[in-house]
């Protein structure tokens, strides 16, 4: 019997909109957090769909935002979660 597979053939959303290939920038951090999970960590291509070049333009640009402090490392401390009481 064979394996069945669920869901559809992911795709990359870069190929199929090349226009959205160009906001692939550090200096976007709203779109870049697309492709990282709840915990700060970048999203496997497997996961999202996204081919193996766009991956690697994908990667260096969050470590770049990382690196200038767009991006957090991680969401598993006070700075980085939000109080649903406001600031502090």
């Amino acid at each position: 019997m064979a394996k069945r597979r669920f869901g559809g053939k992911k795709f990359c959303p870069f190929k199929a909109d090349p226009k959205l290939a160009r906001s692939i920038i550090y200096k976007n951090p709203d779109f870049l957090r697309r492709f990282l999970g709840e915990n700060g960590k970048l999203m496997p291509s497997r996961i999202s769909g996204v081919s193996a070049y766009y991956q690697r333009l994908l990667t260096r640009e969050i470590k770049r935002a990382r690196h200038l402090a767009l991006l957090p490392y991680s969401t598993t401390g006070d700075f980085f979660v939000r109080s649903p009481r406001g600031r502090r």
